[in-house]
């Protein structure tokens, strides 16, 4: 049995683990053979950009060497996929490799395309690349004064980063004694400050107790960084001062090149995490077309319940779990404040009040990630 693994991200890194315990008498045997194919050799605490982009960590912080974290007997190869031929149960990768495979797993992530806005590239700062959280974090020790807008374009990663980003600003800001010479402008693209009802309900409080201002309904249609102005779809145009953006994002190149799912998301079973038309391959994290945050959380949950499904299969020929869309993810609410937001499919997020014990569980996370990527936590 060949078990092929596309993506070394969150998602695929605990999915590898997992399944290698899972099966390590299989594996001893030769009955299963376990290959992983990354883009890297470094595995990133995404989430610990932002941290970046406010000075709170330093981008070395963020990595691992991804073999550190594999267990040996997984087929660890930096060698990336850029042909996918299903209908062979087949793929090809950078080097001209062809790896057979009898269960594929895709988890190639997402990617930010800011391109896709004009303007946005030039005009804006961000914080989902190292470079663009290095550049961001110069930018704000700089700003002296003025208008400080923030625009969200859908889809993106980790849905509640404009609102933790919009409150670290205010901390950021007050922290160096200007927050008076701020205004802060957040600009979301549906009729509620977030699009998760029970997040809006209470953020859009915490916004005007931290005189955040917010304009609902603005879709940005273009950027005039010559100018400093942003347009909205909706006709309305805002001056800024410095721009922060949350760029649209879209599933890995490889999966668009290859057709496999409209703007790079591929069609997936909600349930049985698998691509629709092939039962053979799975998807997980990112790169799913499913209604869920694409949040490391989800991808650590779906993850594990292919893995059980997987190891089933092998073991007595049927799987035995399905995903509830189950996610759980902190909000920053500053610096020293954080909640959490925790729901699936039937169940909508009640969120707690912010306090300072949620926030420190939070940065000890920050590196008991490494833990949860070896599949132990």
């Amino acid at each position: 049995m060949r078990i092929l693994i596309v993506g070394g991200g969150t998602g695929g890194t605990i999915l590898g683990n997992q399944l290698a315990r899972r099966l390590a008498r299989e594996i001893r045997a030769g009955e299963v053979r376990l290959t992983l194919l990354s883009a890297s050799d470094r595995h990133m605490y995404q989430p610990g950009l932002l941290y970046v982009a406010f000075g709170q960590m330093t981008p070395d912080e963020l990595y691992r060497d991804e073999a550190s974290l594999l267990e040996p007997t997984i087929d660890f190869q930096v060698d990336p996929v850029t042909e996918f031929h299903l209908d062979r149960n087949q793929v090809t990768t950078q080097s001209g490799k062809t790896h057979d495979y009898d269960i594929l797993v895709i988890a190639t992530g997402s990617r930010i395309v800011p391109q896709e806005v004009a303007g946005l590239s030039e005009g804006a700062e961000m914080f989902y690349t190292e470079e663009d959280a290095i550049r961001m974090h110069r930018r704000l020790l700089e700003f002296r004064g003025g208008t400080v807008a923030m625009v969200v374009s859908i889809p993106h990663k980790c849905p509640v980063a404009p609102v933790e980003a919009a409150f670290l600003l205010h901390d950021f800001f007050k922290a160096r004694g200007i927050r008076d010479k701020v205004k802060l402008r957040y600009h979301y693209p549906v009729n509620q400050v977030h699009a998760t009802p029970n997040v809006a309900r209470w953020a859009k409080p915490e916004f005007d107790k931290a005189g955040i201002e917010y304009e609902t309904l603005f879709n940005l249609k273009e950027v005039d960084p010559a100018n400093k102005i942003i347009y909205s779809e909706e006709g309305t145009d805002v001056k800024y001062d410095l721009l922060i953006a949350i760029p649209p994002h879209s599933g890995a190149e490889t999966v668009d090149e290859n057709n496999l799912g409209q703007g790079g998301w591929i069609p997936t079973d909600r349930f049985k995490l698998t691509m629709n038309g092939h039962d053979n391959v799975y998807v997980i994290g990112d790169a799913t077309d499913i209604p869920v945050s694409k949040t490391g959380s989800a991808a650590h949950f779906e993850a594990e319940v292919v893995v059980e499904n997987i190891a089933s299969m092998i073991k007595t020929g049927t799987p035995v779990r399905e995903y509830d869309g189950r996610v759980y993810c902190f909000i920053e609410a500053g610096y020293d404040r954080a909640t959490y937001n925790a729901f699936d499919y039937v169940n909508l997020p009640e969120l707690k009040p912010p306090s300072k014990a949620i926030h420190w569980f939070k940065v000890a996370y920050n590196q008991m990630y490494w833990t949860t990527v070896r599949g132990l936590l």
